[in-house]
């Protein structure tokens, strides 16, 4: 078991069933959690890799736009 970083409510993960990288959902405030260490369980804010690239491709056409 390890603490939601986001509500510190306790995320049931079992240390067989997962590994490092591994994405879980807080079961309170449903936001998405990567497993981060497996001894001790340790769990971060994922990543929104959707966002991170929406970025990116707005940011390339902001270059693109700039170089005409």
């Amino acid at each position: 078991m390890a603490h939601c970083p986001e509500c510190e409510t306790l995320v049931d993960v079992v240390v067989d069933e997962v590994e490092e990288g591994e994405i879980v959902t807080c079961p309170e405030c449903g936001v998405d959690l990567e497993v981060v260490n497996t001894n001790p369980i340790e769990l971060d804010l994922a990543e929104d890799e959707e966002l991170e690239e929406d970025e990116e491709e707005e940011l390339d056409e902001d270059e693109e736009e700039h170089e005409e």
